[in-house]
């Protein structure tokens, strides 16, 4: 008896077994109000930076490009030259509009606090 195995990763998507020779991943960049999230099928040994070439989320976001790419791994801030795993979950990071502190600091004051 065969099964079809799936995973379930740490966002909680099930992912479905990849074709035979390559490995899936998640890829996910958060806008304001609206994740982008996408699965590919990758062959094992690709890196982050090949992966979301590949995923044409640079060209559908280019804002992406403008500046440096920081990326990570579940969370953990990794080089586009690691390689990647079956089921990980590859998040770019946008850059920060203000300082976290500042931000809070300009928002008191804005309430009057």
């Amino acid at each position: 008896i065969e099964y079809a195995s799936t995973a379930v990763v740490a966002s909680g998507h099930r992912l479905a077994d990849a074709p035979a020779g390559m490995i899936e991943v998640e890829l996910v960049y958060t806008l304001p109000g609206a994740p982008v999230t996408q699965t590919l099928q990758v062959t094992p040994g690709t890196n982050v930076g090949q992966a979301i070439e590949q995923s044409g989320l640079l060209e559908r976001h280019p804002e992406i490009a403008s500046h440096a790419l920081k990326v990570g791994i579940f969370g953990r801030r990794v080089a586009p030259t690691a390689r990647l795993r079956e089921f990980d979950r590859i998040e770019i990071y946008r850059p920060l509009i203000a300082e976290p502190r500042q931000a809070r600091r300009m928002r008191a004051r804005a309430t009057g606090e």
